[in-house]
């Protein structure tokens, strides 16, 4: 298979930008890139969403922030990152310094629903950047911490303000927890949304016997890696059918079949994080070996696959 047929076969369009390939380094997984460097061809994949980014710097959450278990990973890190100023300066002209083809989404976090413009405002037109993640996960400190996410009036309001923040495509990541999934993200589109990021991390708990405490120091965390694969293709799945909206897949991917599947589901482009901490020499394979299933199955195009499944009557 030559290296054009290739990269035909794999290039997709996601709310209007142009991707290379379908694959992204999830959230937090790819640090700001930087921390890749030597590690991973970071241009070599479809793109990048950036760890999250507050308008203030956060300490994150107490030690340790993460845990292996046999079917995957629990995290409680808090958001810890250096403020937007800091990103803004120095770890985005960094990264866009190295990428000419992957697109760079940031992930925007808040604890009120007015940091979530703020941030997008002072990040956009920054150069390499091309769009951004709105993790609406977050509690909301002025509702007594429910997440964005499960308030119709605070999503709504919320990606709103960041819609008239940038021109720039907006995803928004939602929790898998949310009783009707598809609604909320309808409500995020009719707000001014492009697409959904799907899912987040589900919430999850270990326990240290010895010491009777919670192995994190945060206490609960969020549960990624191969356990969350079939929650993550129903969310997808659920979403795509009510709205046909560009989707990132995400939630316990390890291999090229996982990947597939979210395509298969209703998603545009897939994520990476967990399995592509443990390896990073995945997500090279793991294209080449999608690129594989697509050529002996006669796939000249990767992006007719998605939505293609087929419920039973």
């Amino acid at each position: 298979m030559s290296a054009p047929a290739t990269a035909s076969r794999l290039a997709v369009d996601l709310a209007g930008l142009s991707l290379q390939n379908p694959l992204f380094l999830a959230s937090g997984t790819a640090g700001y890139g930087r921390e890749l460097d030597g590690v991973l061809d970071i241009d070599s994949v479809g793109g990048l969403v950036t760890k999250a980014v507050s308008v203030e710097p956060r300490p994150g959450a107490a030690a340790p922030r993460v845990a292996e278990f046999p079917s995957g990973m629990i995290n409680a890190v808090g958001l810890a990152n250096p403020g937007v100023e800091e990103v803004r300066a120095e770890h985005l002209p960094w990264l866009a310094s190295r990428v000419r083809h992957a697109r760079i989404l940031v992930n925007v976090v808040g604890s009120r629903l007015e940091q979530f413009a703020e941030v997008v405002a002072r990040i956009d037109g920054v150069p390499g950047v091309h769009g951004f993640e709105l993790n609406v996960s977050c509690p909301n400190v002025r509702a007594g911490g429910t997440e964005f996410g499960a308030d119709p009036d605070a999503l709504r309001e919320l990606v709103r303000r960041a819609r008239d923040a940038t021109k720039l495509p907006l995803f928004v990541k939602l929790s898998p927890t949310l009783p009707d999934i598809a609604r909320t993200a309808g409500i995020a589109l009719e707000a001014g949304a492009n697409g959904l990021t799907l899912v987040n991390t589900m919430p999850g708990l270990l326990i240290d016997l010895d010491k009777r405490k919670p192995v994190l120091g945060f206490g609960s965390g969020g549960v990624s890696g191969g356990a969350l694969l079939p929650i993550g293709l129903l969310a997808t799945s659920k979403v795509y059918r009510a709205t046909k909206a560009p989707i990132i897949g995400v939630g316990g991917i390890t291999s090229a079949t996982d990947a597939l599947q979210y395509l298969v589901a209703g998603a545009t482009a897939f994520g990476i994080g967990t399995a592509a901490m443990r390896d990073p020499r995945l997500p090279g394979r793991l294209l080449r070996d999608v690129a594989s299933w697509c050529e002996v199955r006669g796939v000249t195009s990767i992006s007719s696959l998605t939505g293609s499944l087929e419920w039973p009557a």
